[in-house]
């Protein structure tokens, strides 16, 4: 890795602040959930290496609880399977990156996408430092909070009803980030179409996974627009 500066690791910190905390708070929401379910803080941390995805861990608490294991592994799929094409978006900003492009495509969560897929960084950072060390920043804080939440669960007794409601507030924030500091709307122009239109057309308990086919179809025939994109975006920093 290139020089390990201070300033670099300063800026990185910063930037991830607010996901961090965050993250921490739903990862405790989601440690909770976990316990109520019947699984246990090692669970919580093992799911935040293997699994992470926010979203996929907490849709999938309650299948895992009910032994539904081929719902809860299809769900998952097709739910994180749009990170396929958020790395494929982030191909040429990362086309330097060497070895570490391999955890930069497996740490990209929707948050850490947000943040890295601006067309400018901080001034005067290393750039390549900095996008592993917020990709990691954000990872560690949502296990730490998922482990936290785990141990609080197992010392707490209350209603845990609503608590994965977390997860959309969080997205919508997300959301609007993204939006604004991005200057290609295609993936959320399509997300937010893909799924409005399945959800009137198959109701709310079969939408999830005809929207993500939509996406994933749609998203891999704009893959070259897409890519081009990113290694404009890239040109600029």
């Amino acid at each position: 890795m290139k020089k390990f500066d201070r300033k670099t690791v300063i800026e990185s910190f910063r930037t991830s602040i607010p996901i961090m905390v965050t993250f921490v708070v739903i990862g405790i929401g989601y440690g909770i959930l976990m316990q109520k379910h019947g699984f246990g803080p090692l669970w919580s941390l093992l799911s935040g290496f293997v699994i992470y995805s926010g979203t996929a861990q907490f849709v999938s608490v309650a299948m895992l609880a009910d032994s539904s294991f081929f719902m809860a592994a299809v769900t998952a799929l097709m739910i994180s399977a749009r990170h396929i094409f958020f790395s494929i978006s982030m191909i040429g900003r990362y086309k330097n990156e060497g070895h570490r492009k391999w955890y930069l495509y497996y740490g990209l969560c929707d948050e850490t996408y947000a943040m890295l897929s601006k067309d400018k960084m901080p001034e005067g950072v290393n750039v390549s430092l900095f996008r592993v060390l917020v990709t990691a920043l954000n990872q560690s804080s949502w296990i730490f909070g998922s482990v936290l939440g785990g141990l609080l669960g197992s010392l707490l007794e209350f209603d845990s009803t609503g608590i994965d409601f977390a997860m959309t507030a969080l997205f919508t924030t997300v959301f609007i980030e993204q939006w604004l500091s991005s200057k290609c709307h295609i993936p959320s122009i399509l997300g937010v179409a893909a799924t409005l239109s399945c959800r009137l057309l198959f109701g709310r308990d079969l939408f999830l996974i005809p929207s993500m086919v939509v996406i994933i179809i749609v998203l891999t025939l704009l893959r070259k627009k897409i890519e081009a994109e990113g290694e404009l975006n890239d040109e600029r920093l």
